[in-house]
């Protein structure tokens, strides 16, 4: 089986790259290319956004995988969701593609240019373990949101579980991958921004050890 997995920075995925023995990459592939127990995996470095996203994914991902991983943490909206909690992004969309009329938001859809802003995922009941993770739907934006208002907006636009700065550009990019999917950790709660309250070792440990095991058993 052919594997890329594709993270905005090495240290989300760190203590995947240590279980291969990969050196420190600081953007793109940079013989990252790893055989473990009989599958070939490769951990793409993107650098963080959604233009580097796509940039990196355009350049690097023209193989032809059985499965694209994005991974990589997350804020929440979703208050019954938990801090290290793993999710499946199934759903993401490009929130702040659109126009401003005045006071109102003309989401791209209303635009009618054609195209979409809405990207989904795409897996099957062989990757089981991926299958058991709680499904969400997620928003891609430039700037994290922070401000009381702002967020009541995006919410009542999109209802979105969680957000990145990443998930659609990578979902957008991935046309010849057999199977692809996006999977996060959840960090933080999306609120006023207060860095005491997240738990970015949490995130990371669980989101690895999920990386790990599902390599191990694929």
């Amino acid at each position: 089986m052919n594997i890329l997995i594709v993270a905005a920075t090495q240290f989300e995925v760190k203590p995947l790259l240590d279980l291969l023995e990969i050196k420190y990459i600081h953007v793109g592939l940079q013989h990252s290319e790893k055989v473990f127990e009989n599958k070939q995996i490769q951990v793409l470095i993107t650098g963080v956004g959604m233009v580097n996203t796509a940039y990196m994914m355009g350049r690097y991902s023209n193989s032809l995988y059985d499965l694209i991983l994005n991974v990589g943490v997350c804020g929440a909206f979703d208050k019954t969701l938990e801090i290290g909690q793993l999710v499946e992004v199934t759903e993401d969309t490009l929130s702040e593609l659109g126009a401003e009329d005045g006071d109102n938001f003309i989401t791209y859809d209303q635009l009618n240019l054609g195209g979409t802003h809405i990207y989904n995922s795409y897996t099957n009941d062989e990757f089981w373990k991926i299958n058991n993770l709680k499904k969400v739907k997620g928003i891609t934006v430039n700037t994290v949101h922070g401000n009381n208002s702002s967020i009541e907006k995006i919410k009542k636009r999109h209802h979105p579980d969680v957000e990145s700065m990443e998930g659609a550009a990578f979902l957008a990019s991935c046309g010849r991958a057999k199977h692809y999917t996006q999977i996060r950790a959840i960090s933080n709660f999306v609120e006023k921004r207060d860095k005491s309250k997240w738990n970015m070792p949490l995130a990371i440990k669980n989101l690895n050890d999920f990386l790990i095991n599902f390599i191990e058993i694929i």
